[in-house]
């Protein structure tokens, strides 16, 4: 148990986060794994930073396979999640991770700010390995975007 706590700790949030091999800081006010259920929950003001993003949220529950934390099935953060790298500002209620399909999905309010545009809608899905970007509209609202030159 104290050899996958410290090798979570330490690895977990790399392939979620940001598919590079640069080191990862994870701060939290508590952090708990189940091994039975292959489960690991940062809880309490979680702040998470490599290279330049990071990642603020309340709560960051990772799933992750029988192999460990080499096989890490999903990153999920929720209580109002904010993702700031150098080049933009993102917020949203909920982001989902999923390293195999290379996707992150931000859902509930979210806004992306960034030099000349600020966007906004219920869902956001950036495809990593296709390098796009979908916003999606709902009935609980609508795609917007202001757009400046620069």
């Amino acid at each position: 148990m104290k050899h996958l706590a410290l090798a979570l700790a330490l690895s977990v949030l790399t392939p979620a986060i940001a598919l590079a091999a640069d080191p990862v800081k994870i701060t939290a006010d508590k952090f708990v794994v189940d091994d039975e259920a292959n489960i690991a929950t940062f809880t309490g003001n979680v702040v998470v930073i490599r290279k330049d993003m990071t990642v603020w949220a309340p709560k960051v529950v990772v799933d992750y396979g029988e192999d460990g934390p080499s096989d890490i099935k999903s990153f999920v953060a929720t209580g109002g999640v904010r993702i700031k790298t150098t080049e933009q500002d993102a917020t949203g209620d909920k982001a989902i991770y999923d390293p195999k399909k290379q996707t992150l999905k931000l859902t509930g309010n979210v806004m992306v700010v960034n030099v000349s545009s600020t966007v906004g809608g219920p869902d956001l899905l950036l495809d990593l390995k296709a390098n796009t970007t979908v916003f999606t509209g709902s009935k609980t609202g609508r795609v917007t975007g202001v757009f400046t030159a620069q």
